[in-house]
């Protein structure tokens, strides 16, 4: 009796194709489809990237607009690190929220600072999450970024900088905060300069600055599902 050769697990079947080809032609299509809507989506994306970080040019310039509502606010890059003149200030950002609670009457609650939670998660962690480590922090460049002294928004940007932060102090407030429905929010920022080592023979003030925004109305839009 003749042995009978080994049948690979993996080996087509006879007569067959292997992997996609092995699909009926409606299926091949659509994968075909789906795989070219996705590379194009990419490089479009590492394309608006490029423009965005890349120096002013004929492209930048006409397509500015469209890569800046692309990029930002999720994906906006910047270089300070590699200024010349490093950031030399602690910038950390304080909230607070008014609350409404069952009986009618209203709350302010005490200022909450966000940076310094986020620096928690960050301690110790070998491994932070980009989340914790820029999420507040760009949030916030992007909001003085498009915003006057006086705190007015300059175009779209301004606006949408608004609501990214709403979203982001309501996402750790969540729609409930102290036995009260969470109304409006207030943010501040505390800006302190870091004082010159001892060598130096320099003194500089280290005293904080606040920069207190108006009170926000919240609504039901303003709070993530589960919140």
């Amino acid at each position: 009796m003749e042995p009978q050769a080994e049948t690979r697990r993996d080996a087509p079947p006879p007569g067959g194709k292997p992997g996609v080809m092995a699909l009926p032609p409606g299926a091949r299509a659509a994968v075909a489809v789906a795989l070219g809507a996705v590379t194009v989506l990419v490089a479009a994306h590492l394309a608006a990237v490029f423009l965005h970080v890349a120096p002013s040019n004929t492209l930048s310039k006409r397509y500015g607009e469209l890569v800046s509502e692309h990029i930002n606010p999720e994906f906006e890059q910047n270089w300070k690190l590699f200024a010349p003149n490093p950031l030399q200030q602690n910038v950390a950002v304080h909230a607070r929220a008014e609350v409404l609670r069952p009986d009618g009457t209203t709350e302010r609650t005490g200022w909450v600072d966000l940076s310094a939670m986020d620096a928690d998660d960050i301690r110790g962690n070998p491994f932070p999450s980009h989340t914790d480590q820029n999420e507040l922090r760009r949030a916030w460049d992007f909001f003085t970024g498009s915003h006057d002294q006086e705190n007015r928004p300059n175009g779209l940007r301004g606006e949408l900088s608004r609501e990214y932060l709403k979203r982001i102090v309501m996402l750790r407030f969540g729609a409930e905060l102290n036995g009260g429905e969470v109304r409006k929010i207030q943010l501040r920022s505390a800006t302190t300069p870091v004082g010159a080592p001892p060598w130096s023979g320099e003194s500089s003030s280290t005293e904080t600055a606040y920069r207190v925004l108006p009170w926000w109305a919240v609504d039901g839009t303003d709070v993530p599902e589960g919140k």
